[in-house]
């Protein structure tokens, strides 16, 4: 098996770990953070429905003349504030946060603390 292979495979194992205590509902929405290497995206996902409420990346066109580059710490930084103003324009305020096998550091940590400044409360 390849590096990346086995690197994929162990953040699936993560993930899945993770998933089994934190579950989204209409009160405590699920913000869960997907980073590639040149991007980041951050969605607020109701799962009961199944129903995505509000998203933010730095490929959206709102983002992207402002970001530049998406792969690093102060993109996510302001994918953070972006998703936590389009939450509260939906009214939502309290979240359960997703890290979606990452670490809590680097992007996903600067997204995390960006969206609590917004007024996110995890």
């Amino acid at each position: 098996m390849d590096a990346n292979r086995k690197k994929r495979r162990q953040r699936q194992r993560r993930k899945i770990r993770g998933r089994k205590r934190v579950f989204g509902v209409p009160d405590r929405p699920r913000l869960t953070v997907f980073r590639s290497l040149k991007n980041i995206y951050a969605q607020i996902v109701d799962d009961t429905v199944g129903r995505t409420l509000v998203s933010a990346a730095t490929r959206d066109k709102a983002l992207r003349q402002k970001v530049g580059y998406g792969g690093n710490k102060a993109s996510a930084a302001v994918v953070g504030e972006r998703l936590a103003q389009l939450a509260k324009q939906k009214g939502i305020e309290k979240v359960a946060f997703d890290r979606n096998g990452y670490r809590y550091h680097g992007r996903v940590k600067a997204l995390a603390e960006s969206a609590r400044k917004g007024g996110l409360v995890f």
